[in-house]
């Protein structure tokens, strides 16, 4: 225990978001940082933090860690979030996403936790003709959505401190994750010369994930509590970013093939349109908005980066 810092707990620290969170509170000089996730600690940097391997849907192993560190934040950034999977299986889908965060929402009440929990932009119905502020009222039209709206629910109906943060379409690069995002399928598939088909008829405003992790650390140095949204301000269809991606890194738009979401029978609905209004967000949290086209820019470089580390070991 290091006296003086103040301690945060981020869930999920192996995937894109919590890795991000990570490595940027390490940047920071009055944080001591722990980490909950299943399975091997993936940063390829163990050092500087505290990392615990558990399975969090376990509510008394979750209660127990959150009693032991006595954390002043929690940032909640383990979901499940394929669409389709949570629409195969709800009861799985509400224990990660719905009983794990009613646990967590318990723990901050109890401990005077301030909770930042991550959200979606699938809570709505995507039937609104223009961008979603954060007072809109929330229509899921698929399980994934209905879980995240039910977490949210618990959470304002609790009285803790809390900060929710919805997102939508999240990439970025981490270490040693298997799991891709809407980038990297596109460069990947591209780069091997594989046709891939992409949906003309939904509409999102990607988010770098190196912004939303930004947005974690703007709630907490600006104690900004409530609901904010937070992504790009660039609202394109599907099938238009992934061009974007194809011409950001030099590659070919012959494989990009349009296609309709009615065309691909998937298990779950998606919603059509769902960009965010961002003014909240700009005036409370102090979150710089960046264009879509800037933050694949620096996306590159890091995959650049990256690659020349990779080469060098």
């Amino acid at each position: 225990m290091i006296f003086g810092l103040k301690k945060i707990l981020i869930t999920g620290s192996n995937g894109l978001l919590g890795q991000k969170l990570i490595k940027l509170f390490l940047c920071k000089n009055d944080f001591e940082i722990f980490a909950v996730s299943r399975g091997e600690n993936r940063l390829n940097n163990k050092k500087g933090y505290t990392y615990y391997s558990m399975d969090i849907t376990k509510q008394d192993k979750l209660s127990d860690l959150v009693n032991k560190i006595k954390p002043k934040y929690i940032i909640h950034t383990a979901a499940m979030t394929n669409v389709d999977a949570c629409e195969l299986h709800k009861k799985e889908c509400d224990l990660i996403n719905v009983e794990m965060v009613s646990t967590l929402t318990e723990m901050s009440k109890r401990n005077n936790i301030h909770l930042i929990h991550i959200s979606t932009d699938f809570i709505f119905d995507g039937e609104k003709n223009s961008v979603y502020t954060e007072k809109d009222k929330p229509n899921p039209i698929s399980h994934y959505g209905l879980s995240k709206l039910k977490s949210e629910n618990i959470i304002l109906k609790s009285n803790i401190k809390y900060t929710i943060l919805r997102t939508i379409l999240v990439y970025g690069l981490v270490d040693n994750n298997e799991r891709s995002n809407i980038v990297l399928w596109v460069k990947n598939s591209l780069e091997n010369k594989k046709e891939i088909t992409v949906v003309t008829d939904q509409f999102r405003m990607p988010t770098f994930a190196d912004d939303l992790a930004e947005s974690c650390f703007l709630a907490i140095e600006n104690d900004a509590t409530g609901i904010f949204n937070v992504s790009s301000n660039t609202l394109l269809s599907i099938y238009d970013i992934a061009i974007e991606v194809a011409r950001a890194f030099n590659l070919d738009e012959i494989f990009i093939k349009p296609i309709k979401t009615s065309k691909l029978f998937l298990p779950a609905k998606r919603p059509p349109r769902t960009g965010f209004d961002l003014n909240k967000s700009i005036k409370l949290l102090k979150l710089p908005v960046y264009a879509f086209g800037d933050r694949l820019q620096i996306f590159k470089e890091q995959i650049a980066k990256y690659e020349s580390t990779l080469s060098q070991n």
